[in-house]
């Protein structure tokens, strides 16, 4: 257990939270002694959360394959022969069935994708109509849809959308490496729109794209300095697939990865942050550090858009072992 004296001296080394991240903060962080950055990420996890509890979100594709974008890591692309076949917008009662299941097997937040450029109006609609039906369910829906034209935000929180997930991916110094199509303006122009809105914002971004560690404190500090930083925050370890330009890539040392989870606790400390794809890669041992550096949010089920997820059976038993519930409520 975390004594008084040891909160009270991680507390006092903290900068003041409200205050900008700047880079040398954050590279700072990221360089502690590993065992320390745990402590002071557990710290400040069990201000903001309860300490035992992981919140569980689906992911269903609805639209799957035949997007026009060039992003190195997705094999959704049709500039890359992957073996995704393309797939049409599910209907509505398909959608809502998965939900059901979802539901049934203890998600409390519905996520549904879709492999677009951005969604026309005509495709909005019938997006809506889903998202509707979904929250009558009684879970929170979140979509992910790509770019976003002006209204299209408003019609979304109108239909009870709760979240909007748009990743920046990676550093702003490395993005264009790894996407050609959209800028990462493009993706923080529509981030706006969704805050204008009123609908909440998940953003995170990919480890694992032949990044440095500078790349990383980049990202982390160009999300933790949003204002306000997303309420939900996505870390996904690259999951390498044939066909992708990026399907070479070195795994991140999980040390490193682990260490991604914990600042993005230490500078986001409301954030939900999720344990997001390469989890099926992922020992037991590797998830439990990533919880206790403060992830308390994973994708649950055993598909990820078009990639393999961990098994929800075992999920199941790591949680029972861990002694983690899982809830709708993590807040304090």
């Amino acid at each position: 257990m975390v004594n008084s004296l040891q909160v009270k001296e991680f507390e006092a080394e903290q900068e003041v939270r409200s205050l900008e991240w700047s880079f040398d903060n954050i590279a700072n962080l990221f360089s502690q002694p590993f065992m320390d950055l745990l402590l002071r990420a557990q710290v400040v996890h069990r201000e903001n959360f309860h300490a035992n509890s992981v919140q569980l979100s689906t992911l269903v594709s609805i639209k799957t394959g035949g997007c026009p974008e060039d992003c190195a890591y997705c094999p959704q692309s049709v500039r890359f022969e992957t073996g995704v076949q393309d797939q049409n917008l599910m209907t509505t009662e398909a959608v809502v069935d998965a939900a059901k299941l979802a539901k049934v097997n203890g998600a409390s937040r519905f996520c549904m994708g879709a492999a677009w450029r951005g969604p026309k109006d005509r495709d909005l609609d019938r997006v809506a109509e889903m998202v509707s039906a979904v929250k009558a369910l009684g879970l929170e829906t979140c979509a992910t849809l790509g770019l976003l034209k002006d209204g299209q935000a408003e019609k979304l929180r109108e239909a009870g959308l709760d979240y909007y997930n748009h990743n920046v991916d990676t550093s702003p110094e490395q993005y264009g490496e790894i996407i050609s199509t959209r800028t990462q303006k493009d993706r923080l122009d529509t981030l706006q729109k969704v805050r204008s809105a009123g609908l909440s914002v998940c953003c995170g971004g990919i480890i694992g794209m032949g990044e440095s560690r500078e790349d990383r404190v980049r990202m982390i500090e160009l999300l933790a300095n949003m204002n306000p930083y997303p309420e939900s925050v996505p870390i996904n370890n690259l999951v390498r697939v044939a066909g992708t330009p990026l399907e070479g890539s070195d795994p991140v040392d999980s040390f490193e990865f682990i260490r991604m989870i914990a600042v993005a606790r230490i500078t986001m400390p409301r954030a939900m942050v999720r344990l997001s794809a390469g989890r099926s890669e992922m020992s037991d041992e590797m998830q439990a550090l990533c919880f206790m550096a403060g992830a308390n949010s994973i994708f649950y089920g055993d598909k990820l858009l078009t990639t393999d997820n961990a098994d929800a059976l075992a999920d199941i038993n790591l949680f029972e072992r861990m002694g983690i519930e899982t809830t709708r409520d993590v807040l304090n």
